[in-house]
């Protein structure tokens, strides 16, 4: 059977490990620059506020309210995620496992009695209760999409409590029904309204669908989560996720910027944390896209993009920051206030599949290894490439940021006895 393990409202969740007085109060977590709602709390979802709405416009409510109100805190939401993954991993073997994001996990687990599937849950959710003091929630099914759709039943349908084992066909029929088409995993927004063209509006009428008019009409996707559904195994999880072959690193800034240094500044950093996927992939990148642009609320486009082609293909972030800040030099406009900023590294290379030059070699291989080495020791930051400024005064607005008790020192909890 394929248990899927999903820490309930992560984002939100995390942030009540270390101040316990806040589980059951109604709280928020912002997204980047602090504009937009990406998590909340039960007792937030149940005073009327909704998720990906701006903050400015759910304000007020809050303050009515007393709502706790967060900015992202990723690394600590990155050391929570580890921990809880390291933790439910133990319940199987090394390759019966596959971390799907930082909050969703799937096992293969074998049990000889039917009974058993629904304890190993129960057990996995105490330990990691017991161990990390995060709720989660787990499905259980025949495949990865039944997986799914028992983990939807165990956080939202009610007479679960956090753990649903679908092991008959009208346990299965019920669920489904239950869904809507889009909450189906594999089934997007856009699909799901050309489903419902065809009067096909839950679940359970997807499952009934014929998978071959499926694959004609909408892809093999949605075929396979058609055949899924039906208790057949159309997907598999890899041992090993599949290098990507463009990867990019994009942000807002903290506020606008008409300064060539702190635009300069701003896209090193995107480099910088682009560089370190590469390498972390093993490739190599032969262009390298950068942009940037205005707020899209302002009245006229500014703004521009641009190519860098490399003779020598390289994950060397010194390399790719002097790329990028002579792209600056040259399209940067005096007058024109920047606001989003992104580097893109395409065209990638296996590192062990290229074919050096005799007289081109890589820069600094070693030099590379010794700053990601420091940095994954001590800490993200710990060392870092000087073109991204030491005062950032354009960086990340975060007014509610609270401690990184797992990944900076000062910041560690302290135990008065």
């Amino acid at each position: 059977m394929i248990y899927l393990c999903d820490i309930d409202n992560f984002y939100a969740s995390a942030e009540c490990v270390f101040n316990p007085s806040w589980r059951g109060k109604p709280l928020i977590v912002l997204s980047n620059n602090d504009q937009v709602i990406v998590s909340l709390s039960k007792a937030a979802k149940l005073l009327g506020i909704k998720k990906f709405t701006p903050y400015y416009e759910a304000k007020h409510l809050c303050d009515l309210h007393n709502v706790i109100v967060c900015s992202s805190n990723y690394a600590l939401y990155g050391a929570l995620s580890n921990r809880v993954m390291n933790c439910i991993s133990q319940f199987t073997e090394p390759f019966n496992s596959y971390v799907y994001s930082c909050d969703e996990i799937f096992l293969n687990l074998k049990c000889t009695k039917t009974e058993d599937y629904l304890e190993q849950a129960h057990k996995i959710r105490r330990k990691v209760w017991k161990q990390i003091r995060l709720p989660i929630s787990i499905g259980v099914g025949i495949n990865t999409t039944m997986a799914k759709v028992a983990s939807h039943a165990a956080k939202k349908l009610p007479g679960y409590a956090g753990v649903c084992f679908i092991d008959n066909d009208e346990q299965r029929q019920s669920i489904l029904s239950q869904m809507k088409t889009d909450d189906i995993w594999g089934v997007g927004a856009r699909t799901a309204k050309k489903i419902e063209a065809l009067n096909i509006v839950n679940g359970l009428q997807l499952s009934q669908m014929s998978h071959r008019l499926a694959r004609e009409n909408f892809g093999v996707e949605l075929e396979r989560a058609v055949l899924e559904l039906n208790g057949y195994v159309g997907k598999y999880w890899d041992l090993i996720r599949a290098d990507k072959i463009q990867i990019f690193s994009t942000s807002t800034l903290g506020r606008k910027t008409a300064k060539i240094e702190e635009l300069s500044q701003a896209i090193s950093q995107q480099v910088e944390s682009a560089a370190v996927k590469a390498r972390s992939q093993g490739s190599y990148c032969s262009t390298m896209y950068v942009f940037a642009s205005a707020s899209n609320y302002d009245h006229s486009y500014q703004g521009f993009k641009s190519n860098y082609h490399f003779d020598v293909p390289t994950n060397d972030t010194c390399q790719l920051s002097k790329a990028a800040s002579e792209i600056v030099n040259k399209l940067f406009r005096n007058g024109s206030q920047y606001y989003r900023v992104g580097v893109g590294l395409l065209n990638l290379t296996p590192v062990s599949k290229y074919q050096h030059d005799l007289f081109n070699q890589p820069a600094n291989p070693n030099l590379m290894k010794i700053f990601d080495s420091i940095n994954a020791a001590h800490g993200k930051g710990t060392i870092f490439n000087g073109a991204r400024g030491i005062e950032q005064k354009w960086k990340m607005r975060r007014e509610y940021l609270t401690p990184q008790y797992l990944t900076k020192w000062s910041d560690i909890p302290k135990v008065n006895c």
